[in-house]
């Protein structure tokens, strides 16, 4: 019953190692109904069937089963890439496939909880894609956390409500997929994932995105439709490779608006205005150091008639922003008082740049 295929290129080269010379071969049980003791019996028929050893194995795909668990001889593959078991019944990842060396493992559309996975993929030293989507995770898992290699990370449609800050250590992800859950937050150390092409958010329970996201260079799927975003921080701006931002389904302002309570500066931010709007020079040494860093720390008013800055006391403003000359989304951006608000058109305009953003979808 089993469909065993293999594949070879005719490109080869002397001085190629042995392994890239022989074929792929594929181990298929997909879309028969078959229950774990049955795949097992295949396996072991598989197995004492002569030359096809498992050994030569690289891929087991049995995918729309009816497995409940792994069979245990799933580890007879010991050369295993590629591991999908999607569409199954399955509420466990068993220790053992930590001990195969598995490029990608593909486990979506189970049962799987936080409790049912290894309690470490350590082991997984060559891990380039998981794909863990429609299962019963609750949390992030944390054993992702334990392979840098990992590339593609795919947790969509779970139960997950935080993402741990930690995710930084990802730093060779190329997509990172978290639609469908419970998000409310995302933590700024994303900003930190330069090899980031794909963030997938949607479906959640986001009300803002750190500015963060804006170091994102190399970003050029951002998916956010379906959750609670007022606004996106005005950094966005930055992301030069996006050509894809998905919005629809959240409650965007549609009308300018500006919050102007507006808490009267301390005197401490009053000096240091005062310092760096007449340029007034310091000795070096006068100051503390504490204070020395305090007026570094001074962020420009983004009024350009304003030539004003600000530390800890600012106002927040929403500035409808033209992407593609055709959709407005409203940014989020800081002045230094509301008197940079009223009746600036300055504020007012429309940034239009269709090398940066060609596709944005709405509706």
């Amino acid at each position: 019953m089993y469909r065993y295929r293999h594949d070879s290129t005719s490109e080869s080269s002397d001085n190629e190692n042995h392994l890239s010379l022989n074929p792929i071969k594929t181990f298929d049980l997909s879309y028969t109904l078959l229950n774990a003791e049955d795949v097992r019996k295949h396996i072991d028929e598989f197995e004492n069937s002569g030359e096809r050893k498992c050994e030569y194995i690289d891929t087991v795909l049995l995918i729309h089963n009816s497995l409940e668990m792994v069979p245990f001889n799933v580890s007879k593959f010991n050369n295993l890439k590629r591991l999908d078991i999607s569409n199954n019944h399955i509420t466990s990842l068993p220790d053992f496939i930590c001990s195969l060396p598995l490029s990608c493992l593909i486990a979506k559309n189970n049962r799987i909880t936080n409790e049912g996975l290894p309690k470490s993929f350590r082991n997984f030293r060559n891990l380039k894609v998981i794909n863990l989507s429609g299962n019963n995770l609750s949390r992030f898992p944390e054993q992702c956390l334990e392979n840098d290699s990992v590339e593609f990370l795919y947790l969509g449609s779970n139960n997950i409500i935080d993402l741990p800050k930690e995710i930084d250590r990802l730093y060779r992800l190329k997509i990172l997929c978290l639609g469908g859950n419970y998000l409310t937050e995302i933590p700024s150390t994303v900003g930190s994932l330069d090899n980031l092409q794909g963030l997938i958010l949607s479906d959640n329970a986001l009300e803002t995105l750190p500015s963060s996201i804006a170091n994102l260079k190399n970003l050029k799927s951002l998916l956010l439709h379906k959750n609670r975003l007022r606004m996106l921080p005005t950094e966005i701006i930055a992301l030069k490779c996006l050509t894809e931002l998905s919005l629809r389904e959240n409650p965007l302002v549609v009308n300018f608006v500006s919050d102007m309570q507006h808490n009267p500066p301390s005197l401490l931010e009053l000096s240091g205005r005062t310092i760096k709007l007449h340029n007034i020079e310091i000795p070096e040494g006068e100051l503390p150091a504490t204070l020395e860093q305090y007026l570094k720390s001074a962020h420009r008013c983004v009024n350009p008639k304003c030539k004003g800055v600000f530390f800890d006391n600012r106002v927040e403003h929403i500035k409808f922003v033209d992407f593609c000359g055709k959709y407005r989304v409203p940014l989020l951006q800081y002045l230094c008082s509301s008197k940079c608000v009223v009746n600036n058109a300055a504020l007012q305009g429309s940034y239009t740049d269709n090398a940066m953003m060609r596709k944005v979808l709405l509706g």
